[in-house]
């Protein structure tokens, strides 16, 4: 049987960041899209802070369900992608790196505000402390990783959305290309060879070993800029 409080305890402290990040990282990427003149989203009721528009069943629900079992050194996600006509932009190049970069920045700001949100614990009652440093330690934790993870230079993620636009036309064009390959690329790096790994008996999930020193220097980066010890 569930020991309620506890449950309810990591669902709160777990859930409402991961929420927060993936809905204002969707949502500022339609937002921005706006701005360079594309409606799409907004037409779809995509630039919304209601986290259900966002929602993907299977990159929300079943994916880091399934990873949470197997008991994945490393969790990955993705909602349901806001729609950009990057045609309807002004300036297609140049606005598609600017749409892209919404949604990361959006996270790296979170996490910031995270760790700002540090000084605050003084001024907490002190039952809610433990609840408070949770949250805002997993936001920190969960913008970063999202951030960075988003702005791998891979399509269809934000990264491979930039690289899209900074590449000379043709070379961008088969880049393109690579898109059909990107989620089986990602699914394989995070799910199939730490299992082909283990069967080695190593324990090694090389997207992990990347993002990991990453997530760790930029949180440190942070944490140092907002005046909190890392």
């Amino acid at each position: 049987m569930i020991d309620l409080v506890p449950f309810l305890f990591k669902l709160v402290t777990f859930g409402l960041p991961i929420v927060l990040a993936i809905t204002l990282h969707e949502a500022a990427h339609g937002f921005v899209a706006l701005r360079c003149g594309d409606d799409t989203a907004l037409k779809a009721g995509r630039i919304s802070f209601n986290p259900l528009r966002h929602v993907d069943p299977m990159g929300t629900v079943i994916i880091p369900g399934l990873l949470l079992i197997a008991q994945s050194p490393f969790l990955f996600g993705y909602a349901k992608p806001v729609p950009v006509n990057f045609a309807r932009l002004r300036n297609p190049r140049k606005d598609m790196i600017l749409v892209a970069i919404a949604g990361p920045f959006t996270n790296f700001i979170l996490a910031f505000a995270s760790v700002c949100l540090f000084h605050t614990l003084d001024l907490m009652p002190t039952a809610w402390i433990p609840f408070w440093l949770e949250m805002l330690k997993t936001s920190l934790i969960v913008n970063v990783t999202l951030g960075i993870f988003n702005m791998l230079p891979l399509l269809p993620l934000d990264g491979g959305r930039v690289m899209m636009g900074l590449l000379p036309l043709k070379l961008a064009r088969v880049f393109e290309k690579s898109e059909r390959w990107g989620m089986f690329i990602l699914i394989g790096c995070i799910i199939i060879l730490p299992l082909i790994f283990l069967q080695f008996g190593v324990t090694f999930n090389p997207l992990a070993a990347l993002l990991g020193p990453l997530v760790h220097n930029t949180i440190e980066i942070i944490a140092r800029m907002t005046g909190i010890s890392p």
